[in-house]
């Protein structure tokens, strides 16, 4: 089933999406997204789910797609606007761990593996990669340029969800 998400709180544990064919709510528990490799999922991203009948409603018993919303990359972020989408393209996803994320500030920092310098993540950055927040010492996986201000990711994603599309 296809849908986007209404709304979904990390710290609660649970959100809901509304399927495209209509009907009620679709329950969304933290630990079918974890399974999927993310801890959080951005409002009105578009997710592929299966569901299933329970006697408290219809829930989401795994993911198998997110794509970030659709009016995501109309957010302005001027480091984004700088750098050519070719370039984004061809740059690698890294191994990162979480170093703190404060979705109230709007942004934190990831350590990529082997270096030691700091990785900024924005909170318009997660919005487009189809995330809503993060974790400290969640496993990630990130594009990284060097902006005017230092290292910046440019996309992030579940360490999962990377290893997946390495394989295909």
């Amino acid at each position: 089933m296809q849908g986007r998400v209404k709304w979904f709180d990390p710290v609660k544990g649970f959100g809901f999406v509304i399927a495209d064919e209509g009907g009620p709510d679709i329950l969304l528990h933290a630990n079918v997204l974890r399974n999927f490799g993310q801890s959080s999922v951005a409002d009105r991203a578009i997710v592929e789910i299966d569901v299933q009948e329970t006697g408290r409603g219809i829930q989401a018993v795994s993911v198998l797609r997110i794509d970030p919303p659709e009016d995501a990359e109309t957010a302005g972020l001027t480091d984004l606007e700088e750098i050519d989408p070719e370039v984004l393209r061809r740059t690698p996803l890294e191994p990162a761990r979480v170093k703190w994320f404060d979705k109230g500030k709007g942004f934190g920092f990831a350590n990529t593996f082997g270096r030691s310098e700091d990785v900024f993540v924005h909170i318009e950055v997660l919005r487009r990669s189809g995330l809503a927040d993060l974790q400290p010492g969640e496993a990630v996986a990130i594009r990284v340029v060097d902006g005017r201000r230092g290292r910046m990711a440019m996309e992030v994603c579940g360490w999962e969800t990377a290893v997946t599309r390495s394989d295909d």
